[in-house]
């Protein structure tokens, strides 16, 4: 179960690197402020790799982990794109309960591509934790627009297919340790991100790219989070099928909701505690069934 571990402190660092790049979102833009987590983390990413090589041999990369990393650095760079698309378009409420709809596009797209066992029990744990997150998100849903939902379920979707990408691309490598595995994975996509977006900034917005400069103490911050949080999610695919990683990450919503309402004084609703309820008893599921049969 040690990718139980490796998600809930993935998560932890999410939210950490999120906070640092939303405050870089007013000053250097929201593509910058996306670019920084793939530019500044690659160092961290790299050094990290450099230091354990002779320990740890770097497995070798042939083209299918090349193929399938690929498809995961670019599904997930399209869905950042879309996320962002959504998010200007609806509140907040909505466009997270949207993104959050990742784990049943994982679990669906992981049975087609990967062939990994898609039972009922497990289905129906996903489901219901992301039905939880429906709920607790607070989100009004007679006001949302036919666009955002459109656009929020395919970020949805394509961020579920970059967990494939990165998930298929670890399963393609030799036998050896998944932790030295993930690191390389990491490394790669890493890699080919930052090299799409600085070619784009530097094509496209290259005020976003003096901008990333002039920040670079904040945006170092960031990406050293980000490279961290990454690196536990591919730990986490290396382990196990993507859903589980994904569906078990949300109980970071409960957290939030917690937080908001013991420090921020937020009330929260009736329909909001039976989510986070219906979050408990999914993922509690999830775990059952991973025990009795990963």
């Amino acid at each position: 179960m040690i990718w139980v571990a490796a998600t809930l402190i993935a998560a932890l660092a999410q939210t950490g690197r999120n906070a640092a790049q939303a405050g870089l979102s007013g000053r250097i833009g929201t593509i910058g402020a996306t670019a920084v987590r793939f530019v500044f983390g690659l160092p961290f990413a790299l050094i990290v790799l450099l230091l354990l090589a002779p320990v740890m041999p770097v497995p070798p990369v042939g083209p299918q982990t090349l193929a399938f990393t690929a498809m995961g650095a670019a599904a997930q760079i399209a869905a950042t794109v879309f996320m962002l698309l959504t998010m200007r378009g609806q509140g907040f409420g909505i466009a997270t309960a949207l993104l959050k709809t990742e784990p049943v596009s994982l679990a669906i797209i992981g049975a087609l591509v990967l062939a990994e066992p898609l039972g009922p029990a497990r289905l129906g744990a996903i489901a219901l934790a992301t039905l939880g997150v429906m709920l607790a998100s607070g989100a009004r849903w007679s006001r949302a627009g036919l666009r955002p939902i459109l656009t929020g379920v395919t970020a949805g979707g394509l961020f579920g297919l970059s967990a494939i990408g990165f998930r298929g691309a670890l399963l393609t490598m030799p036998a050896g340790g998944f932790f030295i595995h993930a690191l390389t994975v990491l490394v790669l996509t890493l890699a080919m991100q930052s090299a799409v977006m600085l070619l784009w900034l530097g094509l496209a917005d290259r005020a976003s790219l003096r901008g990333i400069v002039t920040e670079w103490r904040v945006s170092l911050a960031a990406g050293a989070l980000g490279a961290f949080a990454s690196l536990f999610w591919f730990i986490g695919f290396a382990l196990t099928p993507a859903a589980n990683v994904r569906t078990l990450a949300l109980v970071e919503v409960v957290f939030a909701q917690a937080v908001s309402g013991r420090v921020l004084r937020e009330k929260t609703g009736r329909m909001q505690r039976a989510g986070m309820a219906l979050i408990v008893i999914g993922v509690g599921w999830l775990l059952a069934v991973t025990v009795q049969r990963p």
